[in-house]
């Protein structure tokens, strides 16, 4: 059954040697992130195959907490931080849950 939650799905890609580096800068974001307000969910999971992968998968009450999370001091604080590590722009989805309609 679809909710009316909001789904966020963000993607960096680390530049050549600095693996470890962004996922020390991403891990850095989850604890206090799972504590804001309108946080369902914030897991952060790393490519089996291609390690300079990184993805954020996260669920917030509305669209409204996630842009005050957009906007929160500690998101300031990293987003010039990652831009020294990552190797293309920060891609991010905004999503929306979707179901099969029932049959008529």
């Amino acid at each position: 059954m679809p909710t009316n939650n909001f789904v966020v799905v963000a993607h960096f890609r680390a530049k050549p040697g600095n693996e470890e580096d962004l996922e020390r800068l991403l891990l850095g974001l989850v604890e206090h992130t799972r504590q804001e307000t309108g946080c369902q969910l914030y897991d952060l999971h790393r490519d089996e195959l291609d390690p300079s992968q990184f993805l954020f998968y996260e669920i917030w009450a509305n669209r409204q907490v996630w842009e005050a999370h957009m906007a929160a001091p500690h998101l300031a604080e990293f987003k010039p931080l990652a831009e020294n590590l990552v190797a293309e722009p920060i891609r991010i989805w905004q999503m929306r849950q979707i179901e099969p309609r029932a049959a008529e």
